[in-house]
């Protein structure tokens, strides 16, 4: 029986249409690197006039340095005042708030006294290192992806957290706040807390903000979040370079030349190369805000807490709370830290009581006024906490010592290196930093308590989350990891201070600056090469066959779907390209996507299991292989000879749960976690050695099942089917991959438990490999006969 096909793979309209027609389509080699630079000058010139208007007179300027955090947080406003309207999503009113940086700069311009181009050319010229920083950050970043594909995609190096992103971008881009069509308005399923719809979710309890600028910023382009949001994570970090510049050379005083080495660290560092291949957009976006507010805390207390001064830097100080609230509202509860710790130290010293008061007051009043507009974030904080404590969430991170904080590390998955290697790179560290710090202890220089401040308190918490994952055995390293990133760049900054010694007349000392500058950066880069080849081939891909499911979503016959992609990954992108239909979830997939009754009309399968269903001549057939051509194009192609390799990348099919043939079958004991080649699209699994498979019958009367293995083995085994004490079927298995059919066995109603055995025990395939192994699947096709006479109960 031959599947039925779908035309499905380049539907005609929507966003496929505005992308091939733009220049990104019409140049695919190039389209990474034109919408990496067309995002990022794209945010700029939003910040431009917000970063004129706040940057107060003494630092005036440097205001191109403000414009990347003033430009997100613009951004972000807009899609938010959108989000309290019935607009129907960004696509609506994009292009219209284009107006708002033009006017924002005309307004910016004038407050300075109308600056000339000298004057503009000057002000840009002064931070120029920092501009070409940026650039070839953002470009070592999109290399890797342009070589793992021709055309704009999202990659991932194992976290799931790109697909969320891009299903909150299309809840703003496409939908409006009162639409509960679809998947939106599913509250059995998409229930969080107190959001009983997918809006609500998104706006009041999950990372907005960055959802909302993909939205925003592909409405513009005309993109999809798909294709975006991968370049928008590298943006994210390009986007950060300014202030980690500006914090080393206001905030730590580290002079031009070693700020800018500050910030080149940064740039390369695998510590945030780490979270741009897992797609950590809020992260990103978290650690823009505090740094922007660490400086904003500092600079109001060298200034002596005034109330003038303190007005004046309130603009910047209501973006930097603007973007956490947005991104991550709960890292509020720590993100004043580095700059409270400064300002309380020095009040102790100093017996400064009334500045430390005028300071607090300062530093809250645009807090108090954030949180007034921003009110549905701050609603949602003690509940994004509940969620902490029901949920652990993440996977283990390895723990990082000194070398590790300057990005010193053996692998992209941030393991460190030898024992003996660490002690020598960390204590090395450390003993350069203290002599730094005792030559500026020695000279009066009140930065030491500075780096102290940017350091030790973050790193404690680093340390205690590290311990407390080791001792319960939980994810709590994934939590240490995310603070120690969130606070990076204060804290690189204070690690590097040992830079400042390149001021001293000794030659020894700045010949030591040099070699380790060097050294640093050697190892820095070496990771972020580690990186760039493990990203040239990425585990986790959006492919076409996924993003031809937005065609199966324009189809009004299917209403309803169960999702029962085996991995995550492709679950959670399917429910992002088909939220315009109900979906419902066998298992917890991820916040907003709760395991209920499966009530769909198809089940949506994609993994080493396929069902065929027999044709019953209805208009609509009970099967659909997504996988192969319309009409128009069968001639092209040979109908496959079974699953797995031959027939490319696994797709996804549609199955009728109405139907009088239909069952689910699902991998039970016995497997080896899902392996694949992303590009290829192909997928295995192995068995432990004797493995399980669960079958559902929810009819009254037995069907008939053909099974077709597409397998392997290490060596040439029996298959032997077993149901119970019953063995029902055997085949042979051999070194090569091949299809092996084995004829039909009844499968009685009910749930029945079908044992693959053989006849050798797993084996070792050697080569490093410790598992042992028995068969690999690269895909089952349990193939339902029709057969008339078990139909009847």
């Amino acid at each position: 029986m031959k599947g039925v096909t779908c035309s499905l793979c380049f539907p005609s309209d929507g966003w496929s249409a505005r992308y091939r027609t733009s220049l990104l389509g019409r140049y695919p080699p190039m389209s990474f690197f034109l919408a990496g630079f067309g995002l990022l000058l794209h945010i700029l010139i939003w910040g431009a006039g917000l970063a004129l208007l706040f940057t107060p007179r003494p630092w005036a300027r440097f205001w191109p340095l403000f414009a990347a955090p003033a430009g997100l947080a613009l951004q972000s406003a807009v899609v938010w005042w959108g989000a309290l309207t019935h607009l129907a999503g960004t696509d609506s009113y994009a292009w219209l708030c284009e107006v708002i940086p033009v006017l924002s700069l005309v307004a910016g311009l004038r407050s300075r006294g109308w600056l000339t181009l000298i004057q503009l050319r000057a002000d840009l010229g002064r931070v120029g290192a920092v501009w070409l920083m940026m650039v070839v950050t953002l470009n070592a970043l999109l290399i890797p992806m342009t070589t793992a594909s021709k055309v704009l995609t999202t990659s991932s190096l194992g976290s799931c957290d790109a697909a969320d992103y891009a299903a909150g971008a299309r809840v703003f881009q496409e939908f409006a706040s009162n639409d509960r069509s679809g998947f939106i308005g599913l509250t059995e399923v998409v229930r969080v807390g107190s959001a009983d719809n997918f809006f609500d979710f998104w706006t009041r309890l999950n990372h907005f903000t960055p959802s909302a600028l993909v939205a925003f910023n592909d409405s513009i382009f005309g993109l999809a979040p798909h294709e975006s949001i991968s370049v928008m994570t590298a943006v994210f970090v390009s986007l950060t370079l300014p202030m980690v510049f500006w914090l080393a050379r206001a905030g730590l005083r580290l002079g031009p030349a070693a700020a800018v080495a500050v910030a080149l660290v940064y740039g390369v560092s695998p510590v945030l190369w780490y979270a741009v291949y897992h797609v950590a957009m809020a992260q990103l976006l978290a650690a823009l805000a505090v740094a922007l507010l660490t400086w904003c805390g500092l600079a109001l207390w060298k200034s002596g807490a005034g109330w003038r001064r303190g007005w004046r830097l309130a603009g910047l100080l209501v973006v930097a709370y603007w973007l956490l609230l947005g991104a991550y509202n709960f890292i509020l509860v720590v993100a004043l830290v580095p700059a409270a710790a400064y300002a309380g130290g020095q009040t102790l010293v100093r017996q400064s009581w009334a500045q430390l008061g005028r300071w607090c007051v300062l530093m809250a009043s645009p807090l108090v006024l954030a949180g007034i507009i921003f009110s549905g974030r701050v609603s949602g904080l003690v509940e994004r906490f509940q969620l902490f404590q029901q949920y652990d969430f993440g996977w283990k991170i390895p723990a990082m010592t000194p070398e590790g904080w300057l990005g010193m590390v053996a692998d992209e998955r941030l393991h460190g290196y030898a024992n003996w290697l660490r002690w020598v790179l960390g204590g090395a560290m450390v003993l350069v930093l203290g002599l730094s710090l005792m030559r500026s202890i020695m000279r009066r220089d009140r930065t030491v308590f500075a780096v102290v401040c940017f350091t030790v308190p973050i790193l404690m918490g680093y340390g205690f989350l590290q311990l407390r994952g080791a001792k319960l055995g939980t994810n709590a390293s994934y939590d240490a990891y995310k603070l120690l990133a969130v606070f990076y760049p204060g804290i690189l900054g204070a690690m590097c201070y040992w830079l400042s010694l390149w001021r001293a007349k000794s030659v020894v000392l700045k010949g030591t600056v040099v070699a380790l500058l060097a050294t640093v950066l050697a190892f820095n880069f070496f990771a972020a090469w580690r990186f760039s080849k493990r990203m040239q081939s990425p585990p986790l891909m959006v492919d076409r066959w996924l993003v031809q499911l937005q065609g199966v979503e324009r189809m009004e016959r299917f209403s309803s779907f169960n999702m029962l992609a085996n991995d995550g990954w492709s679950r959670l992108w399917a429910n992002a390209f088909l939220l315009r239909r109900h979906q419902y979830f066998a298992v917890h997939t991820y916040e907003g996507r709760l395991n209920t009754e499966l009530k769909g009309d198809w089940d949506l399968l994609c993994g080493v299991i396929s069902i065929r269903l027999p044709e019953d001549g209805d208009a609509v057939p009970d099967y659909i292989d997504l996988s192969r051509p319309g009409p128009g194009a069968a001639s092209k192609r040979k109908p496959s000879p079974g699953p797995g390799p031959q027939s490319g990348p696994l797709p996804f099919s549609l199955v009728n749960t109405k139907s009088d043939y239909f069952i689910r079958a699902r991998m039970d004991e016995g497997w080896y976690d899902a392996e694949q080649i992303p590009r290829m699209g192909t997928r295995w699994r192995w068995t432990r050695g004797d493995a399980k498979i669960r079958i559902e019958n929810p009819h009254a009367y037995p069907l008939k099942v053909a099974f077709r293995f597409n397998a392997r083995g290490t060596v040439e085994r029996d298959l032997q089917i077993w149901i119970g004490d019953r063995r029902l079927r055997t085949a042979k298995i051999g070194k090569e991959l091949k299809v092996v059919s084995v004829a039909s066995i009844e499968i009685p109603p009910g749930e029945t438990l079908v044992e693959l055995r053989s006849n050798l025990p797993a084996l070792s395939p050697g080569g490093g490999d410790g598992r042992l192994l028995g068969f690999a699947a690269y895909g089952i096709e349990l193939n339902v006969r029709p057969n008339e006479e078990v139909l009847e109960p």
